[in-house]
Formats: C-alpha cells, structure tokens, sequence
C-alpha cells in the first residue's frame, strides 16, 4: 500500500495552496468556536495535555488547542502541509510542533500523549487496524482518542450546493479523489462500526461514536460545508 500513500501525497501536495487558505478562512470564521466546542466534549477541563495532533494537514486543530494552552504536535504525510502549517503558526504567533512522520507508524515513544486527535484522515489510511493499534501505545494510561471523519470511501454520489469544501478543486483532482477511494475501499469496511470493532482490538475502551457532529458543524452551507455526513469516535486508552 506504499503506492496509495505516494499518491495521497502527491494529491495534497497539489491541494496544498488552496486548502491552506481555506483553513485559515475557517479559523477566522464561526467555525472557530464550533470545533473548540466539539474537542472541549472529549478533553478534560483545567489541565494542559501533550496532544498529538495526527494529519493535521496546516494546522486547524493544533492550534485550536495551542491557542488553549496545550503542548500540541502535529504530524503529516505531505511536507507541503507541514510546511505552511509552520509558516501559519508564526503568523498566529502560536506554539505547536510539526513534524512529516506516517500516521499509520508515527515515530514516538509509547505513552508519549494525554489525547490524539484527528479530523478527515482515517479514511486515507490503508492500514487502519495499525494506525489504531500504533495510537493506543503512545497514549498515557486514560488517554483520550478523538476522531473525527466520515465513511468518504462510500459517500454517495449526490448533487451538492455550488458553495461547499471541495469547490476550488480541479476536475482532475476530483477524479484523482474518487480512484483513490475505489482503491482503499476494498481494505475498509462500513464506518463507524468498523471503527468500533478496530478500537476494541487495539485495547480502548470507553468507545462511543457520535453522528450529530455533522449537523452542529454544518448547519449552514458555505465554503466549508462538507455534504458527506460524518462522525466522531471517541476512546480511552
């Protein structure tokens, strides 16, 4: 499954100019207080955590959660992300660590976070059951997991608003979008509930899964509105 991971690579690579733009739009919006409000559900209050922050892309997350105290650090595939989320955080004037590093095998020693978090990757990940099993080992005892995704590899095609996420995206992109989902959807199976299954024999405990975040998140259409209707999935070390 290297050859997967190169072209998920190559594809955000060619987004990465756009989509950074686009989360910083989004940091400056309502959407802000929207996420904070959705991690606040799963982290503990009143104490700073070591957060790992796995595809965080150019930074959205981790500095949510730097902006709330935490020692964040954020890992991506693409180097392209990780270099604007660098440049993002100076701009911000905002703590975090970034790092290009494997979601599936993120370099770490075991037991290194109090929480990860993730928004929008799992479904990219051909190996989910090791990702999951990887994750467990570098959280703390009582550690949080927090995921947030949608089963994309099984989104419907369906007529969408002409203001939503993926807008600015080429044709060609698009198309380079739906092959890589034909190729990953063989290795998946229905998500959550396969999530569920995955986190249990990784050793979590505490799983439960939330369908409401899509409609708190986008209730409204605009240019981040995501019409493939998703989930959290929180479990504790």
């Amino acid at each position: 499954m290297d050859t997967i991971k190169n072209d998920m690579k190559k594809y955000w690579s060619q987004r990465a100019e756009k989509f950074s733009l686009l989360r910083q739009r989004e940091f400056a919006s309502e959407k802000h207080e929207q996420w904070l409000a959705e991690l606040d559900r799963y982290l503990p209050p009143g104490r700073k955590l070591d957060i790992l922050d796995i595809g965080t892309g150019t930074g959205f997350l981790a500095f949510l959660l730097a902006e709330r105290g935490h020692h964040v650090t954020g890992i991506d595939l693409t180097p392209d992300m990780i270099m604007k989320a660098k440049k993002i955080a100076g701009r911000l004037e905002l703590s975090a660590d970034f790092f290009v590093m494997d979601a599936e095998k993120p370099d770490f020693s075991p037991a290194s976070f109090d929480a990860i978090v993730t928004r929008k990757l799992t479904w990219a990940l051909p190996n989910l059951p090791l990702a999951y099993q990887t994750w467990h080992k570098l959280l703390r005892p009582g550690g949080i997991l927090v995921n947030f995704d949608a089963d994309y590899c099984r989104e419907k095609p369906a007529a969408v608003p002409s203001h939503h996420a993926h807008q600015d995206v080429s044709t060609g992109l698009m198309q380079e979008y739906e092959r890589m989902k034909n190729v990953l959807r063989p290795c998946q199976k229905p998500r959550p509930q396969w999530d569920t299954e995955l986190l249990l024999q990784a050793g979590f405990s505490n799983i439960a899964i939330d369908n409401g975040i899509w409609q708190r998140i986008y209730a409204k259409i605009d240019e981040f509105y995501d019409p493939t209707p998703g989930f959290a999935v929180s479990a504790t070390a």
